[in-house]
């Protein structure tokens, strides 16, 4: 009889139900990873919520896993240069590999990519795409990076939002030796961002946050920021008038917009920034539309980036910073959740659950 795997699927918003499937038959081309954790990010939010991304048949949901490898067949293993028992860490986007953009290292615009890790429906053998579930499959053409096994898992399982950091401060931003950046959002990548930033040696750094996101303020001050500014409630400051106190008018080199679903926060990201400033856009805004003041881009001579996701080489400067132990990353972990509660997990990192202390949550399969 087959072995069974556990997985928590989702059919529609808010709508997780737990399933069984037929653990997967490996060949010499791929492989298996028994999830020790898989963080949660706003993305997820908003797909739970059904805000985004749900026109599309049940999946396995989780796109940052981090597991132990089970399996491996052997052109697989020296492909790849890892083997059975050690630890890795899979990208979401599962690429061709041969395709032209593929070849010149643009991986994530490879046009003929079918399938991601916590995005492909439950219909494509061998269904176990998504990191929430007891074993996840690793394709021919999947991306990992390894994690030395040390680390605590939750700990581990940060390799995403600190790549996000890395790759939406320092290599789209260009943040460098004694730069102002404004980071304006206080979630895991914000906070992520502020690590990055700081490790690269920026001078200043900004982080703005609402008022019930105190907590996570006090923790970008611990983590090397320098201001922070509340966006919101009878105590709220303006943005860019603090930015011109700190930097008696220079304003900032960078700054990085977060914030999921807001529009005035991108207006703020422009008017942050110094003339000939960088601004990076990487808060999903769920499809609206909205309006940029072009004429103040063009006067201003900005360069505005879009951060897609996460590359390979930011992955492994994070996980390297991950292993660094420079920063105490256990304190941005708040929340461990096991496999039949992915629902209040995601609800918890949302802040609709009674506790407004969620930073970082990841569900561990293994978790009582």
């Amino acid at each position: 009889m087959a072995q069974m795997v556990r997985a928590a699927v989702q059919t529609g918003p808010r709508a997780i139900e737990m399933r069984e499937f037929s653990r997967p038959v490996t060949g010499a081309n791929d492989g298996l990873l028994r999830v020790e954790a898989n963080g949660i990010c706003g993305s997820d939010v908003e797909i739970y919520r059904g805000h985004m991304g749900m026109n599309r048949d049940p999946f396995i949901p989780g796109h940052e896993p981090m597991g132990i490898i089970e399996e491996l067949g052997d052109e697989a293993a020296e492909k790849w240069g890892v083997e059975v028992g050690d630890r890795v860490a899979l990208e979401v986007i599962v690429p061709c590999r041969a395709c032209g953009d593929c070849l010149k290292g643009r991986y994530q615009a490879c046009p003929f990519r079918r399938y991601g890790h916590g995005v492909t429906g439950i219909d494509v053998a061998p269904s176990l795409w998504g990191g929430f579930a007891e074993h996840l499959y690793i394709s021919p053409n999947s991306i990992l990076h390894k994690i030395d096994r040390t680390l605590p898992a939750e700990v581990a399982a940060m390799y995403n939002p600190l790549g996000a950091g890395v790759r939406w401060a320092v290599d789209l931003g260009e943040v460098g030796l004694g730069d102002t950046l404004v980071v304006l959002g206080a979630g895991q990548r914000g906070l992520s961002a502020v690590i990055a930033a700081k490790a690269a040696g920026a001078g200043t750094i900004i982080v703005t946050g609402l008022e019930k996101d105190r907590h996570k303020l006090q923790l970008a001050m611990e983590f090397g920021a320098d201001r922070t500014v509340v966006v919101d409630g009878d105590g709220a400051e303006d943005i860019v008038e603090v930015v011109r106190e700190v930097t008696d008018g220079r304003m900032a080199d960078v700054a990085v917009e977060l914030t999921p679903m807001a529009a005035s926060p991108v207006i703020d990201a422009l008017h942050v920034v110094r003339h000939g400033g960088r601004v990076v856009l990487a808060g999903l805004k769920g499809g609206r539309e909205i309006s940029l003041p072009t004429d103040h881009i063009i006067n201003r001579a900005l360069t505005v980036k879009g951060a897609f996701g996460v590359d390979a080489s930011a992955n492994e400067r994070a996980i390297a910073l991950l292993e660094s132990g420079a920063f105490a990353l256990e304190k941005m972990h708040t929340h461990t959740f096991g496999l039949d509660d992915v629902g209040l997990a995601i609800e918890t990192l949302a802040g609709e659950s009674d506790d407004a202390s969620a930073i970082h949550v990841s569900v561990h399969p293994a978790h009582a």
